[in-house]
């Protein structure tokens, strides 16, 4: 039975002191927690409608410490999605640690992220190009914001993100560090290396000061017209596929 405690805890994930101080987050929607029952997160509550459960019943009985069947109403009432007609999930929130960077690995690197949206669509471009770890600055937007959980579209499963001090991660590494930046080498010009770091900056303010004295190579998108600057996922993804398609 759906109880008023267990509604009173899904509400609280919306903000980020609670889900720090409890270690769990919120997955919602039909494709995020399908993904999520394929992957090794620890899932606390699942509320699912029937017709979720039919689909995915053996997989929750299997994955889910506790699941109760609810309506499309009880789900809407409690979660964050407007409209949401299968399943919501409270989830084990996994340790901040350090990824183990294997050989031939390209790292992304985020200085300053604000936006959810922008956060999420990055670890979904670094899902479809194969980047495993995303190493974010302290005051990079929460990984488990719910905004951030469900622009990944699912991506969140299989892109480990890694929250720590940036000068001090970037000054220990022996590998190339790649940097965005509006007046660096034109990134169809340039030598991507088999491994490395690419560092992605704030949206209003790109990479840090204190960062980019650590950079060993400033590259840039070439423009062929007048706006000013890119979205940062935008820009992510245009590198990504230049680094990729060049080594």
């Amino acid at each position: 039975m759906f109880t008023k405690n267990q509604a009173k805890l899904i509400k609280s994930l919306d903000e980020k002191k609670n889900r720090v101080e409890l270690g769990l987050f919120l997955v919602e929607g039909e494709k995020s927690v399908s993904e999520l029952l394929d992957s090794d997160f620890e899932i606390e509550l699942l509320l699912t409608t029937t017709e979720f459960f039919e689909k995915f019943g053996e997989k929750i009985r299997e994955k889910s410490k506790s699941y109760e069947i609810v309506n499309q109403f009880e789900l809407e009432k409690v979660g964050t999605f407007a409209t949401n007609d299968a399943a919501l999930a409270v989830v084990k929130q996994k340790i901040n640690k350090s990824p183990e960077i294997k050989k031939n690995e390209v790292v992304i690197v985020l200085d300053e992220i604000k936006d959810p949206g922008n956060l999420g669509t990055i670890i979904r471009i670094a899902d479809w190009y194969g980047i495993d770890n995303i190493v974010a600055s302290k005051n990079t937007v929460d990984f488990y914001n719910p905004k951030v959980i469900t622009a990944t579209k699912g991506s969140f499963t299989r892109v480990n993100m890694f929250y720590t001090d940036l000068n001090d991660f970037l000054s220990k590494t022996k590998l190339p560090i790649l940097g965005a930046f509006l007046n660096g080498e034109n990134i169809h010009e340039t030598k991507f290396p088999v491994s490395g770091i690419l560092v992605m900056g704030n949206e209003s303010n790109g990479v840090s000061k204190e960062i980019e004295i650590l950079i060993t190579k400033k590259i840039t998108i070439p423009a062929y017209g007048k706006a000013e600057s890119l979205n940062v996922a935008i820009a992510t993804a245009i590198i990504l596929d230049n680094w990729k398609r060049n080594t």
